[in-house]
């Protein structure tokens, strides 16, 4: 129970030489919306990200379950080679700050899977099937009732499959195997210029724990975001606002 759990310490301040920042996407820089493409972003957002970038000489990482693409568009970045990385998919795609990409081979039985979703999907008013490159996940923010024939129907496919099978909150995806979101703090911290810093990680799901506990092992720390659970995070910040503004006095840019 939430009573049980022992209080985090709000976040501290930072000194920014000597840090990388990994930003967790839906439920850290934009609030959760009922439907997973109805986010709205903040028109400050991609100035707060990219002040962050200069202040941090582009030690910057999204870190998102999204695809890069879809995170590229919601920040109007389509176009653009961002001064910052990107791991888009859990960790199965790589954008680096220097435009180098890499992503897996698309998973055998995805088409199958996205069959079998989407016949749920029509079956069960309020449940979202979202597309990725390298998976796909069930919504059922819109119907909580939903969830365990989710979550059943995704195990079942996982098993068949071999597709990884990964919950989230009000969600279950079916994805790729081969990483997850500590994988991708891995790969850039290995790499300049994120080498011989501290990784600070900011998150708010399920899927960020793997981030926290990679943080931590490399000598950094994790921040999550929203109330009291159990978490490999060190410290918290109580919504997305909170996050912008811990953010804007790091980057020296008004959130």
């Amino acid at each position: 129970m939430p009573d049980q759990i022992a209080p985090l310490a709000p976040a501290p301040d930072v000194v920014s030489e000597d840090i990388s920042l990994f930003l967790d996407f839906d439920g850290t820089l934009v609030d959760i919306a009922e439907r997973h493409d109805a986010v709205i972003v903040q028109p400050g957002l991609g100035r707060l990200i990219g002040g962050l970038a200069e202040r941090l000489n582009g030690r910057v990482a999204l870190v998102s379950g999204r695809s890069t693409a879809d995170i590229l568009s919601h920040l109007g970045l389509q176009n653009t080679q961002p001064p910052f990385a990107i791991a888009g998919s859990h960790g199965l795609e790589l954008l680096w700050g220097d435009g180098r990409t890499e992503a897996p081979a698309r998973p055998e039985g995805l088409d199958e899977a996205l069959t079998a979703l989407n016949e749920l999907a029509d079956a069960r008013p309020g449940v979202v099937v979202e597309k990725k490159p390298y998976g796909a996940a069930l919504h059922y923010r819109q119907a909580p009732d939903a969830g365990p024939a989710c979550d059943a129907i995704a195990e079942e496919i996982a098993a068949r499959t071999g597709i990884t099978l990964q919950h989230g909150k009000m969600v279950v995806e079916l994805r790729a195997h081969g990483a997850d979101k500590g994988d991708a703090v891995r790969r850039f911290m290995a790499e300049p210029p994120m080498t011989g810093t501290r990784p600070i990680f900011i998150g708010d799901d399920l899927t960020d724990e793997a981030g926290f506990v990679a943080a931590e092992a490399l000598g950094g720390w994790g921040i999550l975001v929203g109330g009291p659970r159990e978490t490999a995070a060190r410290y918290r910040l109580p919504g997305v606002r909170d996050v912008h503004e811990w953010l804007g006095n790091l980057a020296g840019v008004a959130a």
